[in-house]
């Protein structure tokens, strides 16, 4: 599972990336399309529980979840018809499973802004409407083909018409198919089209370095944007965050504070950005290791045992799971079991986002 980070030229997307990845994806300097190819990049989910259990389970190494990160080109108005990188942009956003999109709420004469002053809502609209007009293209180009095939009679072919035609009736209302229901079969239908506003999303309000909470009226907009359209939005100072990956980890803590912050922000983006694409976390702990295992919400216990190896999943018998919590209360997990709080799951178990889990399995 992967993110985009997405958004018009100069609004600080590289920045963020570099600050998030720790690497040196191209800076833009005031060049459109300086992120030609995607750069990408792995980060880490922060998690306070993993330190939790270390301190109770002894290990030689903690392991956090990861998560996938790709900085696409700026976009410009008339992508979607071939303006600026305009399909090679669009075909990388079509690859990935969740789009971050930065707008920028600050104001620097330093920095120049592509439409020529400062509005996130503009923005936001800008690439929503391109997204919008390729998703359009792509259905229109692919109904043909379709209605010819369902006249031989093909149940598929007929279920893939009508979805098709569902979802031209929905996003020629200039709304995003993110918003639109569907039932499993008809997203089944539509699934390698590639569909962007059907992804979910994420915004990221870059914010200047004297408001590195996002106290202004730009992001309130943005806020008020999301919650209309159930997205999230976390303020970054790429600015300030780019610092603060460099520094080390004793001094940042103390950076932190005097810029009124109590984490990096990039911590709550990843962990939003992890929300963001249907992903929890459940826990294995040992001597060798205490990892969190990436699975999205609602996997069962043998799917989850399948992300550790897949012969877990095939010779699943049954799992063994206790809650952070639990471990906290009883200290250990022989006391667990003593209290009789070591929950003995099937294969029809559906993880929780912070299980502790022991599989059992034969192959």
């Amino acid at each position: 599972m992967e993110a985009g980070i997405v958004g018009l030229p100069n609004v600080g997307k590289s920045t963020l990336f570099n600050a998030l990845t720790s690497s040196q994806a191209a800076q833009s300097e005031n060049y459109p399309f300086c992120t030609i190819e995607p750069n990408e990049g792995i980060v880490n989910v922060p998690d306070g529980r993993l330190q939790t259990i270390t301190n109770l389970i002894h290990t030689k190494k903690i392991i956090p979840a990861a998560l996938k990160l790709v900085d696409i080109a700026g976009i410009v108005k008339g992508a979607s018809e071939g303006e600026g990188l305009g399909n090679k942009f669009l075909s990388h956003i079509r690859q990935v499973d969740a789009i971050i999109q930065v707008v920028r709420c600050f104001e620097d004469p330093d920095v120049t802004h592509v439409a020529g002053n400062v509005d996130p809502m503009a923005d936001i609209d800008t690439i929503e409407t391109e997204l919008i007009l390729a998703d359009i293209q792509t259905l229109e180009n692919a109904l043909p083909k379709a209605e010819r095939t369902a006249r031989t009679g093909d149940k598929e072919a007929k279920l893939l018409v009508a979805t098709i035609n569902k979802h031209l009736e929905h996003i020629t209302k200039e709304l995003p198919l993110r918003t639109l229901s569907l039932t499993e079969a008809e997203a089944k239908v539509v699934s390698s089209f590639g569909l962007m506003t059907a992804k979910p999303i994420l915004y990221v309000a870059n914010v200047d370095e004297n408001d590195v909470n996002g106290e202004n009226d730009l992001v309130a907009k943005v806020r008020e944007h999301a919650k209309q359209s159930g997205a999230g939005v976390v303020p970054v100072c790429a600015k300030v965050e780019a610092e603060v990956a460099e520094l080390e980890p004793a001094d940042r803590a103390e950076f932190l504070d005097a810029v009124g912050l109590t984490e990096p922000a990039l911590e709550k983006l990843a962990r939003e950005a992890y929300r963001t694409l249907g992903l929890h976390s459940y826990f294995t702990a040992g001597e060798k290791e205490v990892r969190a295992w990436t699975i999205p919400v609602g996997a069962t216990a043998p799917q989850a045992a399948g992300v550790i190896h897949s012969d877990f999943e095939r010779g699943f018998i049954r799992a063994e799971v206790y809650s952070v919590e639990d471990l906290v209360e009883y200290k250990s997990e022989k006391e667990i079991r003593n209290a009789g709080k070591l929950r003995v799951e099937g294969k029809s178990y559906v993880m929780n986002d912070g299980d502790v889990v022991h599989f059992l399995f034969n192959v």
